[in-house]
């Protein structure tokens, strides 16, 4: 996969998906949500976290798109949660500029 944090700026969504995320954003405590969300017995680094993530968004799109009856909006409204709040975590990229 390429860089989680492209990826995650290349990202377009319906704008009510993000409206919730952004606002839920506020409640979201990592060591409780990230474990349930990705499913791991460890906490992810943030990157790990991200790469992770990103494969659920992917999956979870394609099914709100077919309008499949499995989709879960407030799964997918979780998972770009903690996308946007481990991709804060990330150290800042370098600048190109040289400064």
């Amino acid at each position: 996969m390429s860089d989680p944090l492209t990826v995650l700026k290349a990202l377009r969504r319906p704008r009510l998906l993000i409206r919730a995320a952004r606002l839920g954003m506020e409640e979201y405590r990592r060591e409780r949500d990230l474990a349930r969300l990705v499913d791991s017995p460890r906490l992810l680094a943030p990157a790990q976290a991200l790469d992770r993530l990103l494969e659920q968004e992917e999956r979870l799109e394609a099914t709100r798109r077919a309008g499949d009856a499995s989709y879960s909006i407030s799964r997918h409204v979780d998972v770009l949660i903690a996308l946007m709040a481990e991709a804060r975590l990330l150290p800042p990229a370098p600048r190109r500029d040289g400064a």
